[in-house]
């Protein structure tokens, strides 16, 4: 894989370990607030991810633990988002990169640290697994900003939590903790502050134990079921389509000779 190029100054980070690439908002100075540039190599980075078979896992991380993200840097929208000419500009980029991370082919999970609002958590919502500390904090409180979300940004949130919670969030605008993330389905797991780097990292390594096509059709026919409508035929026998595949037979044999398997995505 070629993945964008980034400097330790680029305000989005990866970095390889094995199957598992881990992926940083950058901006720690700024809570890793997203700037119309972080949206736009964020979703460069996703689509490259997805497109490389050797990738099993992304975990998605702002950088430090004092947040994942709050969302857009308001200081920005003077010059990028200060009419709605400019707004739809801002938004195609931002609707390219929630689709290339709710699109990604493999597991994602979002290490989350601290706070976690407003656009940092319709991106932490793009994640299958979504991990926090107990002290994290959540919400969209844009109504404070006379902002709208846009449709491909609270459809993730919708998904989520549903229409009524999700409106509830919008219109009082309320920052909660964690325990309620947990409850609203915001987050899947609460560990203590300092274990969330350890948790998501051993999680990361047991989604990449296991075989990988098998992750990414699941992936595929979750996202199916969520959409709707009737399955075709072919959609149908898609799910047999792995028997034939060599992690199947290394991982049946495996399971009667009582062993580990090693799985090779093939």
């Amino acid at each position: 894989m070629t993945e964008p190029a980034a400097s330790a100054e680029s305000p989005i980070l990866t970095q390889r370990d094995d199957a598992i690439v881990t992926v940083t908002l950058n901006r720690p100075a700024k809570l890793n607030a997203l700037t119309v540039d972080a949206w736009r190599l964020l979703g460069d980075i996703f689509l490259a991810l997805s497109a490389d078979d050797d990738v099993r896992c992304v975990i998605l991380r702002g950088a430090g633990e004092k947040a994942f993200s709050p969302g857009n840097d308001i200081s920005e929208f003077e010059t990028s988002r200060a009419n709605t000419r400019q707004a739809r500009e801002y938004g195609a980029i931002m609707r390219r990169t929630i689709e290339a991370i709710g699109g990604c082919r493999h597991p994602v999970v979002a290490q989350i640290h601290g706070i976690c609002v407003g656009g940092g958590m319709e991106i932490a919502s793009l994640a299958n697994v979504r991990i926090c500390g107990a002290s994290s904090r959540f919400g969209v409180p844009i109504k404070n900003l006379g902002l709208v979300m846009s449709y491909s940004e609270l459809t993730p949130v919708v998904r989520l939590v549903g229409p009524d919670a999700a409106l509830a969030m919008l219109l009082e605008g309320t920052i909660f903790d964690a325990q309620e993330a947990l409850r609203l389905g915001v987050v899947t797991r609460v560990v203590a502050d300092d274990q969330v780097a350890a948790e998501a990292q051993a999680t990361a390594r047991r989604i990449a134990a296991g075989a990988p096509l098998v992750a990414r059709w699941h992936k595929k026919f979750v996202r199916r079921i969520v959409q709707g409508g009737e399955l075709t035929d072919a959609e149908r026998d898609e799910a047999y389509a792995c028997f034939d595949t060599e992690d199947f037979q290394t991982g049946y044999r495996a399971f009667l000779a009582k062993q580990t398997p090693r799985f090779n995505g093939r």
